[in-house]
C-alpha cells in the first residue's frame, strides 16, 4: 500500500478548484427547503451521471425527493467509506449563490451543499487518480434532515435498506476537533387548554386559568432541568429540559383558552430516548391533573445521542490523513449539535466523523463557505478513503 505522503502527493494536485466551485454553485442555485429537495437531488444526479457515474435513486420512503447514491468500487476487497450529506435547507427566504472574496455565499452554501460538492470532488479525484486501490466509496445525499420540517426518516430508511458503509464522513461545518460524543435531542410542544371559549376577562367563567397552569408546567420543567443537570459529561455538557417559547391570549384583557409552551430536551449516551419521551409525557399528564386542564403534547425526535469509539481504526486513519494534509492532529471533543452521524451510530453502530469546510451563517440569510477550505476537505476526504478502504477491516 502506498504511504500516506505518497498518496497525498498524487491526490491533492488532482483536486480541481474551479470544478468544485461550479458544482457547489449549481447545487446552491436550486432552492430546496426541507421536504422540497427533489429538484436539487435531480440536479446532483444529473451532474454525477454526466461525469459517467452510475447513479441510484432510492426513495428512502420519500418519493417526492429520491435520494442520490453513487458507488465507486475498486473491484478489490476492502472497507467501504461513506460520504453522506443532506441537500435540504431550513425554511428561510432563498438567497441565490455568489462567488466573491474567496467565498461562496447563498442558501445552503454553509449547510451543507458546498460540503456535498467537496465530497463529490473527492470521488472524482479517487476515480481520476486511481488511488482507490481496495474497497469502495459510497456517496449518499438526501432530504428531510432539518427539524422541525424534517424528521430524518429518509436517511433512517436508507440505512435500513443497506445504504451504509463501514464508516462515514459528514461534511457539516465542524473541523476544529474530532467529536467523539454528542447529546441526543428532541423538540416538545405542550398546549394547555380549558373547555370554554376565549372571553373578556371581566366575564371569565369558573374555569382553570391556562396561564396559571402553564406557569405550573414551566415550574415543573425547571425542576426537571435541575435534576437533569446532575447527568453530565465533561465534554458534551449536561442533560437538559429547555423552554424557548411561551404564548397565550390575543390581547391584554382576554381570558385565553389555551397556552402554548415549546422547547427541547437533550440527553447523553446511556439514556434511552424512549425513557426521555415517557418522562416528559408523565410530566405533562401529572400537570394536567393537578391544574384541572387538558394538555395536548407533541414530541419530535431530532436525533439520538452519539458516541464515537476513539480507538476505532477509522479514527486513527482520519487523524493520519488530517496530519498528512495539514501537519497537525485534531483534538478530541464533543459535537455541539445533532447531525446525521448520530443516526448512523444509533441505527447501525457505524463510526461517523463530522468534518466539513470552514463556514458560517448556518440557519441564517448570510451563509458562506471558504473555497480554500472546500479544496482542503475534498483532498482530505479522498486521502482518507484511499487509506481507510485499503486497510484490513
Amino acid at each position: 500500500m502506498n504511504s500516506p505522503s505518497a498518496l497525498r502527493d498524487r491526490i491533492l494536485p488532482a483536486v480541481r478548484r474551479q470544478r468544485l466551485v461550479e458544482t457547489a454553485v449549481q447545487l446552491c442555485a436550486v432552492p430546496s427547503r426541507t421536504g422540497e429537495a427533489g429538484a436539487v437531488s435531480d440536479r446532483l444526479a444529473s451532474l454525477l451521471a454526466d461525469e459517467g457515474f452510475a447513479v441510484d435513486r432510492p426513495t428512502g420512503g420519500y418519493a417526492a425527493a429520491p435520494a442520490v447514491v453513487v458507488r465507486l468500487d475498486s473491484g478489490k476487497p476492502g472497507s467501504t467509506l461513506q460520504f453522506d450529506g443532506h441537500l435540504d435547507t431550513v425554511h428561510l427566504p432563498f438567497v441565490p449563490p455568489k462567488v466573491e472574496e474567496g467565498r461562496i455565499t447563498g442558501s445552503g452554501s454553509s449547510d451543507m451543499k458546498a460540503g456535498i460538492a467537496a465530497a463529490v470532488e473527492a470521488v472524482r479525484v479517487l476515480r481520476d487518480t486511481g488511488t482507490l486501490s481496495a474497497g469502495a466509496v459510497l456517496l449518499t445525499a438526501h432530504d428531510l434532515h432539518e427539524a422541525p420540517w424534517g424528521d430524518g426518516r429518509q436517511l433512517d430508511r436508507l440505512i435500513e435498506e443497506g445504504y451504509v458503509g463501514d464508516a462515514v464522513l459528514l461534511p457539516e461545518y465542524l473541523n476544529d476537533k474530532i467529536a467523539v460524543i454528542g447529546r441526543g435531542g428532541l423538540v416538545w410542544k405542550a398546549v394547555v387548554r380549558r373547555p370554554g371559549r376565549p372571553i373578556h376577562e371581566v366575564m371569565r367563567p369558573a374555569e382553570p386559568s391556562v396561564i396559571a397552569a402553564g406557569a405550573e408546567l414551566i415550574a415543573r420543567l425547571q425542576q426537571l432541568n435541575e435534576r437533569l443537570a446532575t447527568r453530565s459529561d465533561a465534554s458534551a455538557g449536561c442533560e437538559s429540559a429547555f423552554i424557548g417559547q411561551v404564548h397565550s391570549g390575543e390581547i391584554y384583557n382576554q381570558y385565553p383558552q389555551e397556552c402554548m409552551i415549546e422547547g427541547t430536551r437533550r440527553w447523553l449516551p446511556g439514556t434511552r430516548r424512549a425513557d426521555v419521551v415517557a418522562e416528559l409525557q408523565g410530566l405533562f399528564d401529572d400537570t394536567a391533573r393537578a391544574t384541572g386542564t387538558a394538555i395536548e403534547s407533541h414530541v419530535q425526535i431530532i436525533r439520538d445521542a452519539f458516541v464515537l469509539d476513539r480507538e476505532h481504526s477509522f479514527v486513527e486513519c482520519f487523524q493520519r490523513a488530517h496530519e498528512t494534509t495539514t501537519g497537525r492532529r485534531l483534538p478530541i471533543g464533543a459535537k455541539p449539535f445533532c447531525d446525521d452521524g448520530n443516526t448512523f451510530w444509533s441505527l447501525a453502530r457505524v463510526p461517523a466523523i463530522t468534518h466539513g469546510p470552514t463556514a458560517g451563517g448556518a440557519h441564517t440569510l448570510d451563509e458562506w463557505v471558504s473555497i480554500d477550505d472546500l479544496v482542503r476537505v475534498a483532498g482530505l476526504y479522498a486521502l482518507t478513503a484511499a487509506m481507510y478502504c485499503a486497510a484490513t477491516t
